[in-house]
């Protein structure tokens, strides 16, 4: 097979290059420049440390190594839309724009396209059923990532490989440092993809600066503290409110009057639901039920957690429509609500939460 291998410099990457060569693979190594340099000096996301380990991972194992650029791209696909999602009030999931339309959309469109298969170091797995490819959870709850996949797809995932997706975090660190890999001991990005080092609320402060508004208890209606624009804040929130007397949550915002509305828990209906609406659906591999004229059980998940929620999926038209068996604290409009089967091993698909 020609495997084209995305090294980024992370632990994870870098050992899916060993991975590739123990089992007799000679992969070409790519790392996708993605960060946002402009003509005044601002640099989202600083690539020479990331570069100067791919390249080091590739001349150890005697792979081909090419620096590709997606700056373009990314700007307008993935960056573009998080600064329009934000600006609108909604909690955007850029990781998952950026997997569908840059890792797997323009690099294959550009490069994959000459290769039988693209690995990766996602923590995720694939599955053969019927002659057809699925994606499907990793061995390692904790840091599985088929929901930041779940927009990928189906010529994706047929063409895709997770070579430690049936690793654990533990053991891809222990084969990278028996390697003496220059990334065994080097921490997991925390950030959104293409942040970087770079906070998200400075970031969102660069594109839509500051309007100052009140925050409002949801019960009660009185003003308990200020904030620097609703883009700062997302349903659920609950750490840099600033507020005391707490725990506070963001329940709401009013987009127009620029308020915040926040609840400390006594009416639980402020917090918590049970519903969660999507317009429109998009499966992976395929439709699993064929038609939706009824409920069916599923498992999901509204947010990257290794949790899952058991409920049934409905569809009324384009709504799509998630029944949940337990209240979910912060369902916010904008995010993904990733669905899967009742074992929690397949991964059918996602929609946008409404």
């Amino acid at each position: 097979m020609e495997i084209a291998a995305l090294v980024s410099g992370g632990v994870d990457s870098s050992v899916v290059v060993h991975r590739l060569k123990e089992a007799g693979h000679d992969p070409v190594v790519f790392y996708i420049r993605i960060g946002m340099e402009k003509e005044d000096g601002y640099v989202d996301c600083p690539a020479e440390e990331d570069i100067e380990i791919a390249s080091f991972i590739a001349g150890k194992y005697g792979c081909r190594f090419e620096i590709v650029s997606l700056h373009e791209e990314y700007w307008e696909k993935v960056v573009s839309y998080t600064i329009d999602s934000v600006k609108r009030g909604l909690t955007p999931n850029p990781d998952v724009m950026c997997n569908r339309y840059i890792k797997f959309g323009c690099f294959e469109d550009r490069w994959g396209r000459d290769f039988t298969k693209i690995a990766t170091g996602h923590y995720a797995t694939t599955t053969e059923i019927e002659g057809k490819t699925w994606l499907s959870t990793a061995r390692d709850a904790l840091k599985d990532q088929t929901d930041f996949l779940a927009q990928i797809t189906n010529l994706q995932i047929t063409k895709l490989m997770f070579p430690i997706g049936h690793l654990l975090k533990s053991e891809v660190r222990a084969i990278a440092e028996a390697q003496r890999l220059p990334s065994a001991r080097r921490k997991d990005s925390q950030g959104i993809c293409f942040l970087g080092k770079i906070n998200y609320s400075r970031f969102i402060e660069r594109y839509l600066g500051r309007r100052p508004g009140r925050i409002i208890e949801q019960e009660t209606g009185r003003t308990v503290g200020h904030h620097n624009g609703y883009w700062f804040h997302t349903i659920g929130q609950r750490k840099g409110l600033g507020l005391g007397g707490g725990p506070w949550f963001v329940v709401r915002k009013d987009i127009e009057q620029n308020l915040i509305y926040v609840s400390n828990g006594y009416d639980p209906e402020a917090q918590y639901g049970s519903t969660v609406e999507m317009h429109g659906f998009h499966f992976i591999t395929e439709d699993p039920w064929g038609t939706l004229d009824k409920a069916r059980e599923i498992t999901f998940k509204i947010r990257h957690t290794p949790d899952f929620m058991p409920g049934r999926i409905s569809r009324t038209g384009d709504l799509y429509r998630i029944d949940s068996d337990h209240k979910i604290q912060g369902i916010a409009s904008g995010q993904f609500a990733v669905v899967y089967d009742r074992k929690r091993r397949l991964c059918i698909g996602s929609g946008m939460i409404g």
